[in-house]
Order: structure tokens, then C-alpha cells, then sequence
């Protein structure tokens, strides 16, 4: 399907990867991991074709598409959500277009008879066989099932892209790959903008896809459900593993120990060959034998250990001093923005030592009810902070507060006070900050050297409960697992958010779900959460539609809904109207060629006719041409009532 062979690339002359080959076939799910910088990203956009490897070949077989999702994206798009998805659906669109087109041909040309005409009706025929074929007529429906799995709400789809935030025109992007289903889908970081419940249905869909998936992702529990196949770059070679991520750990490790035991056995052979070389390179007689022992040695290939890859963050929160018993303690507290309400009268009670984890859909609330806690954003009903409660709040876009013109070790500077200013430089090479690094301006720093930065500055105060909004973003899994045992050992109060369920399974026992403008608790881990959400949504589900069977449900419809359902039943009425017009014009021509038929059938039952066999077969050649047209525009005509239908549906659910 896909061979990479013996690509190379480097920077400032060192290489990402040395001449590395591969192979990907149909159905694989590769996982692609290294440390921060090892080239991961660059693959990818390498096999997107987006950037050109500085020698090797990438060959594809014929007529192989693929899907690329980048990091970050720079979407303008003014569309709205269901026109900039549907955009997918490249081939159905132009079809729609020409179908159109030769509709409006067909409802004005009157030359029956003429060659023009049956070739405009044989295009017309195989527009619609195709159009049918590709699942044209269910295209929307395709594109509403991946936006609602992906988090969008229907009263999303016809809002502008711009009004959306980048995570969620991320979304939009990772719609449309889904949609277009290429042979190939390539993806960097798809969960980063997701939500537990997204990244869940994200999981299932890639779990059953035709075609093969190269991705990149942090997030161990994704990488384990969705791969069957792990890729490490390491110091500028690959290692294949056919296993998933958690198994690829158990076998990297295995393959290290390996590694670091031949590499300890050819430092004895350099030493003894080097000793050797020493012992006889002055004597004339074992001259010759120690130049061939220097040769052998020159022909050795060194045997690297990725020392480099242990590299982790180290560290431990300060003591936390003691606080009251009860430290938030919310009654009924709620946030609006004008008359969108995020969350009401929630009650939520976080005891000394307790570690919470707050879960559910992307804006539903919880990032809202930290900045709450935090002192940031005013809000309705009661909360009140414990005795001698000391906050250290970690926003999501906590690396953007950093001054960008200032350097690394400036940043720690200026916040330490204390004894721990003797210590800043050991501080940051906890933080994999050291050496010119810690010279370097916020500004050139990337997104996960920013978060390291700022939990480090984190660190600088003894605060007894840390609020923390996806503290993990940006961070590999290693830095990942190195948080998570350092939180687990903290003495203090812990609320977070976070949609890692690895990160978060193990470390909290009590949750809060934030979903429909309500907070409800759950006690338990992350894992027994989902179970319990999944089995009780379906519940919910199967209940709704005995509800739907027993009665019909009344919907008050907001006066810009009602707007908005004017305006698309106005759209869908013309285009009835037009089809409508359409097919009356069809089922004339199919009454015309019908008659035509019936008089050639006729015809040819004249013994006069009869007589004649030229004439008979004259005539015979005439009716099966009339035949095959009428045939193409009794198809055409099917195909216009299904369309009618369908639109009709759609006007009839507007009301």
C-alpha cells in the first residue's frame, strides 16, 4: 500500500532519521512515538506529502488518497459547520453540480432524435448511477452522524466556522477527513481539542475503518485501543514493533536491556583490542597484527543506548500546609453568559486531601468552575474556601500568561523567594531545562517546554490545593507519568481537569460530571465512570424511544430557531419546486418516447413492413435506440423522485 525507503532527513546536520525504511499495509494502525523532537510530526507530514525528505523515496500504489490532520490548522472558512463538512464530499458535490446542470438542459432541448441529445441523456444516466453508487443522497446524513460523534450539537451546524474556537474548527477538520474516507488517514494529536466522550467515539469509528491509520498521540489509553502496530523513532533510526503501545513498552525495554548489555560487552572488546593495539604497535614483528586489530576496530559499528530517551521530569510538589477540613465547599452555584446558561445550582464539597477529578463535554463548564474556585470569574448562588486555603491555579492557557521576551531561567528568577532561589538551576534541570536551554526567550520555546515552564513556576509556592486545567497538554507521556506519581505523593488538595483517562485512573476517587447545564458526583475511577455513562446512556436511549412510541413530544422552538427553520424551508421549497418541474418535464418525454415506441412496435407488425428486410431491420435498430433513451430518462426520473422524497422529508421536520 505505502513503502518508505531509506528516507533521510536532518537539521543543522544532525538527522531525524538516517535511511529508514517501512512498509504499511491496508488495515494497519500504526502509533507513532519518540521523545519531543525526534521527527514524529515531520513522518507525518512527509507521507502526507508536505514536506519532501531530503533523500529515500516514498512510493504509493495507484490511486492511493489520503487524509492529513495537522497539529495546528489556520481555518478562515465562513461556511458553516454542515457546508465547510459537506466540502468533503468532493466528487458528490461536483455530480450534484452537473446533474443540475444536465437537467436544465434536458427540460429545454426538444431534438429528440439528434446523437446531441441521447449522449446528453447517457451522461445524465451514468451522473445519477454514480451519484447513487457514492451514497450521494445520505451525504448529509454521514456528515451529522461524524459532527455529533465528534461533539457538535445540531444547533451547531448552521453556525459560521468563525464563531467557533480552534480546537473545535479542529474538530471540523477531522470531520472531513472522516468523511472523505481516504485510503490512508495520517493523524498528529487528534485527541488534543477532544473530550472523553468524543475521544471514546473517535476510538470506535478508527477501531472499524477500512483503511490504514498512522497517528501520533500522548494519550496511552487512545493509542492502546485504537493501534496494532508501534513505530519508535529513536536517534535517527526506527524501531518496529507489531503490538500496541502498552505492550511496545514491555518489549522496548526488553530490547533496551538487550541493547545496553552488547553495548557494555563492546566497550570490553574496544578496551581489550585498544590494549592489544598498545601492546604490540612498537614491536616490528606484531606490527601488521595491530594494524589489522585498528582496521577491525574502524570497521566496528558503535552500538548507541538512547540514554537520552529516560530523560523525564523530576520532581516533587512542596509540603502542603494543613488547611480546613472542608476546602470548596459550592452551593448552588451557577454561571450564565447572558442568557446561555452554562451550569446551575450545582453543589460540589471537596474535602482536605481528597483528589477530584471534574469530567464531561467540552463546554459544559468545568475549565468555567475552575476559574471559579480560583477567584477568576463571578458566578450565582454560595462558595466558600476553607480555613487557610492556598490556591495554585493552573489555567489551560497557563504558558500563554509567561512574558515571551523573557528567557527560561529570568521567568523562574523573578517568581522565586526564599531558600529555593539557591537552588533555580537544579530546579529547572528537573524540568529538562539545563545548559543553554535555560538562556533561551519564552517566544522560541514550543508548546510543551512552555507547560514544563509553567509547572515549574507552579512549584516556586507551597500551595495546599492545586487547581489544574489539563495540565498534560503538550506534555509526551513520559513527563505524563512523572506528573502523575508526583501528584500522587502530594499531601495536599487536588481538583483537575483532564480527558487522559491513563493520566487520570489511579489518581482521583471521586468525580463530578458536568453535562445539560447540570453537576452531578460519581464516586469511583475514570474507567468505572465511562462503563457506567455508556451503559446508562443507552438506557436513557432505549426509555426515550418508548416515550417517542407513547406519546408525541412537544418542542418550544426559540424565535431564531424559527428564523433559521423560515429560511431553510424557503431554500427546500424552491428546490422542490424546481425537481418538481423537473420530473413534470421527464414523465413528458417519457410519454413522448413511450408513444415513439409504441408506433415503432407497430410498425414493425405491417406486412408491408415485413416484406421489406431492410426496412425491418432499419426499424428494429430505431426502436432499440428510442428504447435506451426511454430507458435513461425513466431512470433519470427515478432518481429525481428519490431526491423530491427526500427533500420533502426534510421540509415536513422543519414544521
Amino acid at each position: 500500500m505505502l513503502s518508505v525507503s531509506k528516507v533521510s532527513v536532518s537539521f543543522s546536520g544532525t538527522y531525524l532519521f538516517e535511511e529508514v525504511s517501512f512498509l504499511v499495509n491496508r488495515k494497519d494502525r500504526v502509533g507513532l512515538t519518540g521523545k519531543n523532537g525526534a521527527g514524529k510530526s515531520t513522518l507525518l507530514k512527509i507521507l502526507s506529502g508536505k514536506q519532501v525528505p531530503d533523500s529515500g523515496t516514498i512510493s504509493m500504489q495507484n490511486g492511493l488518497t489520503v487524509g492529513y490532520l495537522a497539529q495546528e490548522i489556520a481555518s478562515t472558512s465562513q461556511l458553516t459547520v454542515m457546508e465547510e463538512a459537506c466540502k468533503a464530499f468532493i466528487e458528490v458535490n461536483q455530480l450534484q453540480d452537473l446533474i443540475e446542470k444536465l437537467n436544465e438542459e434536458v427540460a429545454t432541448r426538444t431534438d429528440y432524435e439528434s446523437e446531441g441529445y441521447h449522449d446528453l441523456l447517457v451522461r445524465l444516466h451514468d451522473a445519477n448511477e454514480r451519484f447513487n453508487m457514492i451514497g450521494g443522497y445520505d451525504a448529509e446524513g454521514n456528515a451529522e452522524k461524524i459532527l455529533l460523534g465528534l461533539g457538535f450539537l445540531r444547533k451547531d451546524f448552521n453556525e459560521p466556522c468563525s464563531s467557533f474556537s480552534g480546537g473545535w474548527r479542529m474538530r471540523i477538520e477531522l470531520a472531513k477527513i472522516l468523511l472523505q474516507q481516504p485510503d490512508l488517514i495520517l493523524l498528529d494529536e487528534p485527541t488534543n481539542h477532544l473530550d472523553i466522550e468524543s475521544i471514546q467515539w473517535l476510538e470506535d469509528f478508527l477501531k472499524d475503518y477500512f483503511g490504514a491509520i498512522i497517528l501520533v498521540s500522548h494519550d496511552k489509553a487512545f493509542l492502546d485501543n485504537v493501534t496494532n502496530r508501534t513505530i519508535e523513532i529513536s536517534l535517527g533510526k526506527i524501531y518496529d514493533y507489531k503490538t500496541n503501545y502498552s505492550n511496545y513498552l514491555i518489549q522496548r525495554k526488553e530490547r533496551k536491556d538487550q541493547q545496553v548489555a552488547a553495548h557494555k560487552n563492546q566497550q570490553k572488546f574496544i578496551e581489550h583490542t585498544e590494549e592489544l593495539i598498545n601492546k604490540f604497535r612498537a614491536k616490528k614483528d606484531k606490527a601488521a597484527f595491530a594494524q589489522s586489530l585498528i582496521k577491525k576496530l574502524d570497521r566496528l559499528e558503535i552500538i548507541e543506548v538512547d540514554d537520552d530517551e529516560n530523560a523525564s521530569i523530576n520532581f516533587r510538589f512542596p509540603p502542603a500546609p494543613r488547611s480546613g477540613k472542608v476546602v470548596v465547599n459550592a452551593i448552588k452555584v451557577g454561571k450564565s453568559y447572558g442568557q446561555k446558561v452554562i451550569f446551575k445550582d450545582a453543589e460540589i464539597e471537596v474535602e482536605r486531601g481528597q483528589k477530584i477529578a471534574l469530567v464531561g463535554k467540552n463546554g459544559e463548564g468545568k475549565s468555567t468552575f475552575l476559574k471559579i474556585v480560583a477567584g477568576e470569574i463571578e458566578y450565582t448562588g454560595d462558595l466558600q474556601l476553607g480555613h487557610q486555603v492556598d490556591i495554585g491555579y493552573f489555567a489551560q492557557n497557563q504558558a500563554e500568561s509567561l512574558n515571551p521576551e523573557k528567557t527560561v531561567f529570568d521567568i523562574i528568577d523573578d517568581a522565586a523567594v526564599g531558600d529555593i532561589r539557591k537552588n533555580i538551576r537544579g530546579l529547572l534541570g528537573s524540568f529538562l531545562f539545563s545548559g543553554d536551554t535555560i538562556d533561551k526567550k519564552v517566544k522560541v520555546l514550543s508548546g510543551g517546554e512552555k507547560n514544563r515552564l509553567a509547572l515549574c513556576k507552579l512549584l516556586l509556592h507551597p500551595y495546599n490545593l492545586l487547581v489544574l486545567d489539563e495540565p498534560t497538554n503538550h506534555l509526551d507521556m513520559r513527563s505524563k507519568e512523572v506528573l502523575k506519581n508526583a501528584l500522587l505523593k502530594y499531601d495536599g488538595t487536588l481538583i483537575v481537569v483532564s480527558h487522559d483517562r491513563d493520566f487520570l485512573e489511579g489518581l482521583t476517587e471521586k468525580m463530578y460530571y458536568f453535562g445539560k447545564q447540570s453537576v452531578k458526583p460519581f464516586i469511583g475511577t475514570i474507567y468505572e465512570f465511562l462503563k457506567y455513562n455508556k451503559l446508562n446512556s443507552l438506557a436513557d436511549l432505549e426509555r426515550k424511544k418508548v416515550e417517542a412510541k407513547a406519546t408525541v413530544k412537544v418542542v418550544e422552538v426559540s424565535k431564531e430557531d424559527k428564523h433559521k427553520n423560515a429560511e431553510l424551508k424557503k431554500e427546500l421549497d424552491k428546490e422542490i419546486k424546481k425537481l418538481a418541474k423537473q420530473i413534470g418535464v421527464a414523465e413528458q418525454s417519457i410519454e413522448e418516447f413511450e408513444t415513439r415506441v409504441n408506433n415503432i412496435s407497430h410498425e414493425l407488425t405491417l406486412p408491408e413492413i415485413l416484406a421489406d428486410n431492410e426496412k425491418v431491420k432499419l426499424l428494429y435498430q430505431q426502436h432499440s435506440k428510442v428504447q435506451h433513451e426511454l430507458d435513461l430518462i425513466v431512470s433519470n426520473w427515478e432518481s429525481m423522485n428519490v431526491e423530491l422524497e427526500t427533500k420533502q422529508k426534510e421540509f415536513k421536520k422543519l414544521g
